[in-house]
C-alpha cells in the first residue's frame, strides 16, 4: 500500500485485467520458489517509524505536505491522514554493532525531522494512539490527497456494500461508534519491524514471529486511550482490525478470513502458501494495473499491500534485481524512544531466531490458535496477562520474558551475528521496563491516575519525555 496508483476510478475489466496478472505473476512466485531463485542475502533488518504531526495545544495538524515538501527526503513520506507521515530507515545487515549503527541512523533522521516540523512551528511524536484524539477528526477532509488512500476507502465501503464501519471495544471503559470511512485506520500509528532473510529459513522465520508477538505487544504496548477511553494496553490491534473490517471471498466481513487479521496458520513448507492465500481467498481490492513486466510482480505486491495480516510477508528485491523475502511484523505501536525502538526491535530479532525451529515442531509446542490467543491476551491486558506457552506451560507473561525469553533473544542475536555487548545492552532496556512494569502504555495510565484526565497535559509531558531521549521505564509521573 506504500505506493501510488494513478487512479481512483476502476471498471469491471479493471478488475478482470488486474485478476489475470495477479495469476500470472502467482504462478511466477511459485516459480521461485521451486527453482531457488531468492536471494540469500541475509538477516537485514529495517524500520518503519509512524508520526504524529500536532500543533502547540498537543492537537493533531493537517500539515504533512508541508512538512513532506520541507524534509525533501525520500525516506520520508505521507501517511493516510494529514497529520500522519512514516519515515524510514536504509536497511542494514544485522551483524556485529548494526543495533547500535541502527540506533545512529533512526536517531539521525528523527532528529532531522523534528528540527523540520519545529521549523513549520509544529511538533513530532511517535506513540501508538494520540490521546487528544477527537473523533471528529478522523474524516475524509484530513485524508491524505493521494488516490491509493482515496481507492481504498472507495473499494473498502464497495466491499462492504455501503456499510458502516462499526467500532466496539471493551476494555477497562467500553467504546461503540459508527464511520462511514477508512479514517479510523490513521488512529492505529505504529513502529513496524522488516527482516530479510534467506529463502530457506523464510517461512520458520515468519511463523516464529507469529509465536513472538504476544510477548513482543505486551512488553512494547502503547496505546491504552482512544477518544479519551480507557480500553486495551494495546487498542490499536482492536481499532486497525474494525476500522478496515473486510472479509474474503464470499462477502462477509464476519467471515472466517479477513483483511486485517492475525492470519490464519503458521507456514508449512515456505511463504508462496500465504501469496497462494493471497490468490485464493481475497479479491482484488485496488485494481490498478501495471504495464511493468511480469517479474516485477507489481500486482502481486500490490494486492498483498491491502491484506493486512499482523505479521506480513513481503516481496523485494535487492539492488542486483534478486527477489528476496521480508518478514513485516506489524503489531509494536510508535515508541516512547528512540532508544526503546531499537530495545523492541533488539527484543524481536532476537526471538525470531530463538524460535526458529521446524514447522511441525512449532505446531505441536504452540498451536497456531493458542498463539492466536495469547496475542489479543497479551494486546488487551499487557504485562498483566497469562499466556499458554510451549508444551502447554502457562505463565505471567511478564515472567515469561524476564525468565526464558530474554535469554533466548540474547541466544538469537548471537546466533545472527550480533555482538554479545550490543545484545545484552538493548535487551537490559527490556529488561528493566518489564521488571519495573513501565511500558507507554503504564505510563499514560499512571500520568492519569496521578494528574486526572486532562489528555493534553498527558499528550505534553509525555512530548517532553521522548525528547529527552530516556527510555520510558526511566520516565517519571
Amino acid at each position: 500500500m506504500g505506493q501510488e496508483i494513478t487512479t481512483s476510478r476502476f471498471t469491471e475489466e479493471d478488475f478482470g485485467r488486474f485478476q489475470e496478472r495477479l495469476e500470472q505473476e502467482t504462478r511466477i512466485l511459485a516459480d521461485w520458489f521451486a527453482e531457488g531463485t531468492f536471494s540469500r542475502h541475509g538477516p537485514v533488518a529495517g524500520f518503519e517509524v509512524e508520526a504524529w504531526l500536532l500543533d502547540q495545544d498537543m492537537r493533531p495538524t493537517p500539515c504533512n505536505q508541508a512538512f513532506l515538501e520541507r524534509m525533501g527526503e525520500p525516506l520520508a513520506t505521507p501517511e493516510l491522514a494529514l497529520f500522519n507521515i512514516e519515515l524510514n530507515n536504509r536497511p542494514q545487515l544485522l551483524i556485529g554493532q548494526a543495533l547500535s549503527a541502527l540506533e545512529r541512523d533512526v536517531a539521525a533522521i528523527w532528529a532531522r525531522a523534528t528540527g523540520v516540523a519545529h521549523a513549520i512551528n509544529v511538533h513530532l511524536m511517535t506513540i501508538g494512539i494520540l490521546p487528544t484524539l477527537r473523533e471528529s477528526e478522523l474524516r475524509p477532509r484530513y485524508m491524505s490527497p493521494l488516490r491509493r488512500y482515496q481507492a481504498l476507502n472507495q473499494q473498502v465501503l464497495r466491499s462492504r456494500q455501503g456499510r458502516p464501519l462499526r467500532l466496539d471495544i471493551v476494555g477497562r471503559q467500553k467504546l461503540s461508534s459508527e464511520h462511514s470511512d477508512v479514517m479510523l485506520e490513521a488512529a492505529t500509528t505504529s513502529f513496524q519491524i522488516h527482516l530479510q532473510v534467506p529463502v530457506d529459513q523464510a517461512h520458520l522465520c515468519y511463523n516464529a514471529a507469529i509465536a513472538a508477538s504476544a510477548p513482543m505487544v505486551a512488553a512494547c504496548a502503547n496505546s491504552p486511550f482512544l477518544f479519551g477511553l480507557d480500553l486495551w494496553d494495546e487498542t490499536r490491534i482492536p481499532l486497525f482490525e474494525q476500522s478496515v473490517e473486510v472479509g474474503g471471498y464470499g462477502g462477509a466481513a464476519h467471515g472466517p478470513l479477513r483483511r486485517v487479521s492475525f492470519g490464519s496458520g503458521y507456514a508449512r513448507e515456505s511463504l508462496l502458501e500465504c501469496f497462494q492465500e493471497n490468490l485464493n481467498h481475497f479479491p482484488v481490492l485496488l485494481p490498478m494495473v501495471s504495464a511493468s513486466p511480469p517479474e516485477a510482480l507489481a500486482h502481486l505486491r500490490l494486492h498483498n499491500g491491502t491484506i493486512w495480516r499482523w505479521n506480513r510477508p513481503l516481496i523485494g528485491f535487492d539492488e542486483d534485481g534478486t527477489p528476496h523475502l521480508r518478514i513485516e511484523h506489524r503489531v509494536l505501536p510508535g515508541s516512547p524512544s528512540v532508544k526503546d525502538a531499537i530495545a523492541n526491535a533488539a527484543l524481536f530479532y532476537g526471538l525470531a531466531q530463538g524460535l526458529c525451529m521446524p514447522a511441525k515442531e512449532l505446531r505441536r509446542r504452540l498451536p497456531f490458535s493458542q498463539a492466536k490467543d495469547n496475542f489479543y491476551q497479551a494486546a488487551r491486558f499487557g504485562l498483566d496477562a497469562q499466556i499458554a506457552w510451549l508444551d502447554g506451560a502457562r505463565s505471567p507473561i511478564k515472567a515469561l520474558i524476564l525468565d526464558e525469553l530474554l535469554p533466548l533473544a540474547h541466544q538469537g542475536l548471537n546466533q545472527l551475528g550480533v555482538e554479545s555487548a550490543q545484545a545484552h545492552r538493548y535487551l537490559e532496556i527490556i529488561r528493566r521496563r518489564v521488571a519495573c512494569g513501565q511500558n507507554g502504555c503504564a505510563w499514560q495510565r499512571g500520568y492519569i491516575e496521578r494528574h486526572g484526565p486532562d489528555m493534553q497535559a498527558l499528550t505534553q509531558a509525555y512530548l517532553i519525555h521522548q525528547q529527552s531521549g530516556d527510555p520510558v521505564h526511566e520516565w517519571t509521573l
